[in-house]
C-alpha cells in the first residue's frame, strides 16, 4: 500500500480528510496522535521498497510486485496508486490556495520591514552623533565649572538660610496681616512650619523673642477659633475648618470632639423640635400635612444634617492617621450622639404613623416609609456601627403590621355596614307594604361588594412588597409579612370574623340573636355556604399569588376555613328553621289555648290560622327557593291530596268510638296504637337541614306540627271540638305535603293529632269524610 492508502485509514474513521496530515504521510513525519503513518511496506521499513523511505528505488518495487503480484492485483493497485495521486494532487492545490493570501501578505510584511529598518538604522545613526556631541559638551562645562563648584554650592546654602531667617523675622508680622485679613487657614501653616525651628532655637534671645509673638498671636487666633466654633451660625464647613485649625495648633481632641457634637446637637434639636410643634398641631385633629410632607421635611432637614454631621466629625476626629486612640473615643462619641438623636427622631415618626387612620388608599403611607427606610441606609452607610438601620426597619414593620390590622377592622366593619343595609332593605318594604326584595340579587350584592372590598385591601397591601420600595427586599416583608401578615392576620381573620359574626345571629331567643330577621339568617347561611364551596379557595389563590410566600411557617388549610364556613352555614340554617318553626308553632299554639274546645260550636269552616299556617309556608318556600335549591322528594302516590287519616276510616270510627265499646275498650285502642308507634319510623323533630329548599320546609313543619301536637295533649275536647281538628288537620293535609321530602311524615303527625285529640275527647263523634272535604273545598 503507498502513502496515499495509508492515509485513508483515519480518513474514513474520522469522516473528514486531513490535508496537513497527508502531507506528513507524504514526507515521513509522525503523527501528531501517536499513530504510526508509514506505508504498507511494514516488512522492509527503510529498504529499498519502502514507498515512504528515504533508499525507496522504484524499479525494485516494481520488480517485487511484478514477481510476488498476479495481473488483477497489479492492476487493482495501478488503479488505487493513481487515484491517490490525484488526491494528494487536489489537497496539495487546496493548501496552496488557502494559503495564498498568507503567503502575499507575508511577502509584503517582509518587503516593509526591510524598509523600515533602513531609516531606522539612519536614525540611529544620527542620534549616536549627537549623543556624542551632547558627552563632549558637557564634559566640557564640567571641566569649567569644576574650581568654582563648592563655591557655588556654599553660596547657595548660605542663601536658603537668610531665607528661612528672614521668613522667621518677618513671621509675626505675617500671622498678623493674615489674622487682620481672616485668613486663619494661612496663618496657622506658616505657624506649623515655623514652630519646630523656634523651639530647636529657643535659647537664643532673638529666636525666643519671635517664638513669644507668634505665640501670643496664635493664642489670640486660638480664642476667636473658639468663638467662631460656639457661635450658632456657623455653617458644617466653616465648623470643620475650625476644628482642624484649632488640631494643628494643639487644642485637645476630646474637648473639641464634644464641642463640635454640642454645636451640631443644639442645630439638631431645633430641628426635632420644629418636627414636634408641627405633629403637635395635628394631634387632636387632621394632621396639617399629610405623611410624605411631613417625611420629607424630617430626611432633608434633620437626616440630612445628621448625615452631614457625621460626614464633617468623622473626617475631623475619626478618619485622622496616625492617631487611633482619638479615633476610637471619637468614634464611641459619636454613636452614642445618633442614637440619642436618632430614638427622639423615631419616636417623631412613628406618632406620625400613628395618625394614619384612613383604611384607603395607603399609597402615601407606603412612599413616606420608604424614603424614610431609604434615608436611613444613607445614614448607616456613613456610621455602620448605629442602631438606626435596625430600628428603623423595626418601625416600617410595626407600621404594616399596624396597617393590616387597621385594614382588618375596616373590613369587619364594612361587612357589618353591609349587614345593617341587608337588615333595612329587609325592613323597609315591609314597613311600607311593598314586597319584599330579591333575595338572589340581595345575595349576589353583599357577595360582589365584600369581594370587591378584599381585593381593594390586598391592593393596598400589595404596595409593601411593590419592587421599586427598598424594604420589600427585608426578609419580614418577604415571608412572614405575607405569610402570617397578610394571609393569615388579614384574610384568613376576616373569613373567621365572617364565620364568627354569623354563628353571633344564631344565639338563643332573648338575646340578641332574637331579633334577627329569618331572612337574614336564610341569606348568611346561603353566603357562608357559598363561600365554602368557592369564594375561600378563590379569595386564598389570589392572596397567594399576589404574595408570594417566601416563608414556611404553617398556614390556616383551605379545607380548614371551608369546614368552619360550612359549620357555620349549616347553624345558620338549622336555626333559621327552628326561629320559622317557632313562629308558626307560636300561632298554633294560642289558636289553641285560646278556645274553649269542649263548648264549641259545630265547624263549618277551616279556622284561619290554618290558611295562615299554609300561607306563610307557601311564603317561606318561595322564600327559600330564591336561595337554595329543589331538593329530592320522595315518591308521591297520586291521591295524595285527597288521602285521609286512618282515624277517619268508618272500620276504626265504630271500633274505637261507638257507644257500645266497653270500659276496656280504650285501652286495647291505646295500645294498638303504643304498638304501631313501636314499628313505625322515629322523626328526629330538630335534625339538621340539609342545603335544599324541601329539606328546610320540612323541617320547619315537623316544628309546627309537633307543637300542634303537645298542645293538643294539653286540652280537652268535646265533640265539635274534635270534628274542628278533622277540619282543620285535613286543610293542613291537602297543602302541606307538597312541602316536605316525605308526604307520609305529614300524614303520620296528623294523624297523631287527630288521635290524640280522639283520646282526650269526652264525646268521641267524627265527622263524616265527605262532610270534611266539602267544608275544605268551601274554605
Amino acid at each position: 500500500m503507498s502513502a496515499p492508502q495509508a492515509e485513508r485509514g483515519p480518513e474514513g474513521a474520522g469522516g473528514k480528510r486531513r490535508p496537513h496530515g497527508m502531507l506528513k504521510l507524504y514526507y515521513g513525519l509522525p503523527d501528531p496522535s501517536g499513530e504510526a503513518l508509514a506505508g504498507p511496506a511494514r516488512g522492509d521499513l527503510g529498504g529499498p521498497t519502502d514507498i515512504n523511505g528515504p533508499h525507496f528505488d522504484p524499479e525494485v518495487f516494481l520488480t517485487k510486485l511484478r514477481k510476488e503480484c498476479p495481473l488483477a492485483q497489479l492492476m487493482d493497485c495501478e488503479t488505487d496508486m493513481v487515484k491517490q495521486i490525484r488526491s494528494l494532487d487536489s489537497d496539495m492545490q487546496t493548501l496552496v490556495y488557502e494559503n495564498y493570501n498568507k503567503f502575499i501578505s507575508a511577502t509584503d510584511t517582509i518587503r516593509k520591514m526591510k524598509n523600515d529598518f533602513k531609516k531606522m538604522e539612519d536614525e540611529m545613526d544620527c542620534l549616536a552623533a549627537n549623543m556624542a556631541v551632547i558627552t563632549e559638551f558637557s564634559a566640557s562645562i564640567s571641566s569649567t565649572l569644576q574650581d568654582q563648584h563648592e563655591q557655588i554650592t556654599k553660596l547657595s546654602g548660605v542663601h536658603a538660610l537668610l531665607r528661612k531667617l528672614q521668613f522667621l523675622f518677618e513671621l509675626p508680622a505675617r500671622l498678623t496681616k493674615c489674622v487682620e485679613m481672616e485668613a486663619y487657614g494661612q496663618a496657622v501653616r506658616y505657624y506649623s512650619k515655623a514652630r519646630s525651628i523656634l523651639h530647636q532655637y529657643q535659647h537664643m534671645p532673638s529666636f525666643r523673642g519671635i517664638q513669644d509673638d507668634c505665640q501670643k498671636i496664635m493664642a489670640d487666633l486660638a480664642q476667636k477659633l473658639r468663638e467662631k466654633f460656639r457661635d450658632g451660625g456657623s455653617c458644617a464647613k466653616n465648623l470643620a475648618e475650625c476644628v482642624e485649625l484649632l488640631l494643628q495648633l494643639g487644642e485637645p481632641a476630646e474637648e473639641l470632639c464634644d464641642e463640635f457634637l454640642s454645636h451640631a446637637c443644639c442645630r439638631l434639636e431645633a430641628e426635632l423640635r420644629a418636627l414636634e410643634a408641627e405633629l403637635g398641631e395635628g394631634q387632636l385633629a387632621t394632621p396639617a400635612t399629610d405623611i410624605l410632607e411631613f417625611t420629607d421635611r424630617g430626611c432633608n432637614n434633620f437626616v440630612s444634617n445628621m448625615c452631614l454631621v457625621i460626614a464633617s466629625y468623622q473626617e475631623l476626629f475619626v478618619s485622622r492617621e496616625g492617631a487611633r486612640e482619638i479615633a476610637s473615643m471619637a468614634h464611641d462619641k459619636l454613636v452614642a450622639f445618633v442614637d440619642g438623636l436618632m430614638e427622639r427622631y423615631f419616636a417623631l415618626v412613628e406618632r406620625r404613623i400613628q395618625l394614619e387612620r384612613g383604611v384607603g388608599d395607603n399609597s402615601l403611607l407606603v412612599r413616606a416609609l420608604d424614603r424614610f427606610h431609604r434615608r436611613l441606609q444613607a445614614l448607616v452607610k456613613l456610621l455602620p456601627a448605629s442602631r438606626s438601620a435596625a430600628e428603623g426597619t423595626e418601625i416600617v414593620v410595626r407600621a404594616a403590621k399596624e396597617r393590616i390590622r387597621q385594614y382588618l377592622q375596616a373590613l369587619q366593619s364594612f361587612y357589618l355596614d353591609c349587614l345593617t343595609d341587608v337588615r333595612q332593605s329587609l325592613a323597609a318594604p315591609r314597613l311600607m307594604g311593598k314586597d319584599s326584595p330579591n333575595l338572589a340579587e340581595l345575595l349576589g350584592t353583599i357577595s360582589a361588594s365584600i369581594l370587591n372590598q378584599i381585593k381593594s385591601v390586598l391592593t393596598y397591601v400589595h404596595l409593601f412588597t411593590a419592587k421599586d420600595i427598598t424594604f420589600s427586599n427585608k426578609p419580614y416583608f418577604k415571608g412572614e409579612f405575607c405569610s402570617q401578615g397578610v394571609r393569615e392576620g388579614l384574610i384568613v381573620s376576616f373569613i373567621k370574623s365572617i364565620c364568627q359574626t354569623a354563628r353571633q345571629f344564631c344565639e338563643s331567643t332573648g338575646d340578641k340573636g332574637g331579633s334577627t330577621p329569618p331572612t337574614l339568617l336564610l341569606l348568611l347561611s346561603r353566603l357562608c355556604l357559598d363561600y365554602e364551596t368557592s369564594t375561600i379557595s378563590y379569595i386564598l389563590t389570589l392572596t397567594d399569588e399576589q404574595f408570594l410566600v417566601q416563608d414556611h411557617s404553617p398556614v390556616t388549610p383551605v379545607t380548614g376555613l371551608c369546614a368552619e364556613a360550612r359549620q357555620a352555614a349549616q347553624k345558620l340554617l338549622n336555626h333559621y328553621v327552628k326561629v320559622q318553626g317557632l313562629v308558626i308553632s307560636q300561632m298554633l299554639r294560642k289558636s289553641v289555648e285560646t278556645r274553649d274546645w269542649i263548648t264549641t260550636i259545630e265547624p263549618r269552616n277551616v279556622r284561619a290560622v290554618m290558611k295562615r299556617v299554609v300561607e306563610d309556608a307557601t311564603s317561606i318556600d318561595v322564600q327559600v327557593g330564591l336561595l337554595y335549591e329543589e331538593g329530592v322528594r320522595k315518591a308521591q302516590s297520586s291521591d295524595s291530596s285527597k288521602r285521609t287519616f286512618s282515624v277517619y276510616s268508618s272500620s276504626r270510627q265504630q271500633s274505637r268510638y261507638a257507644p257500645s265499646y266497653t270500659p276496656s275498650a280504650p285501652m286495647d285502642t291505646n295500645l294498638l296504637s303504643n304498638i304501631q308507634k313501636l314499628f313505625s319510623e322515629r322523626i328526629d323533630i330538630f335534625s339538621p337541614a340539609e342545603f335544599n329548599k324541601v329539606s328546610v320546609l320540612t323541617g320547619i313543619i315537623k316544628i309546627s306540627l309537633k307543637t300542634f301536637l303537645e298542645c293538643v295533649r294539653l286540652r280537652t275536647f268535646g265533640r265539635f271540638g274534635l270534628q274542628q281538628i278533622q277540619v282543620d288537620c285535613y286543610y293542613l293535609q291537602l297543602y302541606l305535603w307538597r312541602f316536605v321530602s316525605d308526604e307520609n311524615l305529614v300524614h303520620f303527625l296528623l294523624d297523631e293529632i287527630v288521635g290524640s285529640t280522639a283520646h282526650r275527647c269526652l264525646d268521641p263523634v267524627p265527622m263524616e269524610q265527605s262532610v270534611i272535604e266539602v267544608i275544605c273545598e268551601r274554605g
